[in-house]
């Protein structure tokens, strides 16, 4: 057996470059002077043949095509066994349109997140008869593909932005936004792509696992505001932020974590331009940023 992970899309909502975007890195990667990112989804797998995907981003078509191991391996048959949802987000739940044509699999969520599909008839065009639709609780363990067990956890966040209202919390902890640990092969990785504040049980619950994928959407939290493309902080859209001393840089600094990944960056984010002093400080400090197409043996 081998634990892996594949990454699909590295990028927040709208991926790199975003189509309205005409900030540095946005224009860099449209004249390909740095890689361009799809939008936040991860591929994991117990044994390279049958492989889970968490969140199911607008840009799933052509992740798939992109992965050869997800590729079909006869007429209508396909390595995805399930998909499974770490929020109610349009870039984690829109690619599941995508994947409506007659493929069996089985879609993973809590029951929130399940009803946040259930109000939306759009997504009836998933037909029952293929998708199988499973409630996690959490702490749950599930086996999501065969010898890949995952156990839901809540994480401080928020509710999506199509359902906030006149005032929102974005430390709420609940089944609107969860981590996920993932345990296969003797070994233990946790996903946690959307992350307010890193609390104390987060900290115990990670320090020494074989890998934490982690929300690393903004390097400062201003970092949007100061471009001049956003009046939100990176706080007020419920993500931590990598750099500063209540960065997550610093909040995993003395953790005994074997392999670390910064997942779901925002287009703005400096540590996707390579040779950044951004990058460089990053992975001094042990960490390593994702990109699309990424393979990582857990």
């Amino acid at each position: 057996m081998t634990f892996r992970a594949h990454i699909l899309g590295a990028a927040a909502g709208g991926g790199l470059p975003q189509w309205n975007c005409g900030c540095e890195n946005c224009n860099l990667a449209r004249a390909g002077v740095i890689p361009s990112q799809t939008q936040s989804s991860v591929a994991f797998s117990a044994n390279d043949l049958d492989w889970a995907v968490l969140n199911a981003s607008p840009d799933i078509r052509q992740q798939l095509a992109q992965t050869p191991v997800l590729h079909p391996t006869d007429l209508r048959q396909s390595p995805l066994r399930s998909i499974l949802l770490t929020n109610g987000d349009i870039d984690h739940i829109a690619g599941l349109l995508t994947l409506r044509e007659q493929q069996a699999f089985t879609l993973f969520a809590t029951k929130d997140i399940h009803g946040v599909l259930a109000d939306n008839p759009v997504f009836d065009a998933l037909n029952p008869n293929f998708v199988t639709r499973k409630t996690i609780k959490l702490g749950e363990p599930v086996e999501i593909a065969p010898g890949l067990r995952a156990a839901l956890f809540a994480v401080p966040g928020k509710v999506p932005l199509y359902l906030e209202g006149a005032s929102v919390q974005t430390d709420l902890e609940g089944e609107q936004t969860v981590g996920v640990c993932l345990q296969a092969d003797g070994k233990t990785a946790y996903y946690i792509p959307g992350c307010s504040t890193f609390r104390p049980d987060l900290r115990a619950r990670t320090d020494g696992a074989d890998a934490v994928f982690f929300d690393g959407t903004l390097w400062q939290d201003d970092e949007m505001v100061a471009a001049g493309l956003s009046q939100k902080t990176g706080q007020r859209m419920g993500h931590m932020s990598m750099s500063g001393p209540d960065g997550s840089i610093e909040a995993f600094k003395d953790l005994n974590i074997a392999q670390k990944i910064f997942v779901h960056m925002n287009n703005t984010n400096p540590v996707l331009r390579p040779g950044s002093p951004q990058l460089k400080q990053a992975e001094a400090s042990g960490w390593t940023i994702a990109q699309d197409g990424m393979e990582i043996t857990i």
